[in-house]
């Protein structure tokens, strides 16, 4: 049996979901400074909540992900690019979790646990920690590190499917398109 050269639809789904909440956050992030503090309120209250939902769709993607293969790449794609794809994957894999598991972690220790609002629809518990400001800070540099490094992956990501899509004329992530004959994987 010849493996599909795309992705499931479900993990279509996931990977488009996810992205468009994380880039918002991303602009949410990089946007609220200088806002005047209820603003700035207001839309980090949108990106805590878009940050746990995010972590909770990385479960479910990670799951998707080990109850259903990967397409095999094409045989176009030449070793090292085979390798950087899956560096960048499993990087990808890791930032969907440590990124807000750090905005978790630093929202519980700066508030002394106060749950967070999820979009107005109900709370998700934080972290049972005492507050603890200097703690909270470093948990906070760390979870900017990691976001802005999401940026650098990002572009390189990007350029990765423009490269495939417009000179090997194969994309495996975008819903109804078809997609070159895999080759070994």
């Amino acid at each position: 049996m010849n493996p599909s050269p795309r992705y499931s639809l479900g993990a279509i789904i996931l990977h488009w979901l996810m992205a468009i909440l994380i880039i918002a956050n991303v602009v949410i992030a990089l946007s609220v400074e200088g806002l005047p503090k209820p603003e700035a309120m207001y839309w980090m209250g949108i990106h805590k909540a878009n940050g746990i939902t995010v972590l909770l769709l990385a479960v479910v993607r990670i799951f998707w992900r080990v109850t259903h293969p990967a397409p095999p790449f094409p045989a176009t794609m030449k070793p090292w690019e085979i390798t950087l794809a899956r560096i960048t994957h499993t990087a990808f894999y890791f930032l969907i979790v440590a990124i807000p598991l750090t905005g978790w972690l630093f929202v519980s220790k700066a508030s002394g646990g106060k749950p967070i609002d999820m979009y107005g629809l109900f709370n998700f518990p934080g972290f049972p920690f005492a507050p603890d400001r200097d703690v909270a800070e470093q948990v906070a540099g760390i979870h900017e590190v990691l976001g802005l490094g999401t940026l650098g992956l990002l572009a390189l990501h990007v350029a990765g499917a423009a490269k495939h899509m417009f000179t090997d004329g194969f994309v495996r992530m975008i819903p109804g398109r078809a997609a070159a004959t895999p080759g070994p994987n």
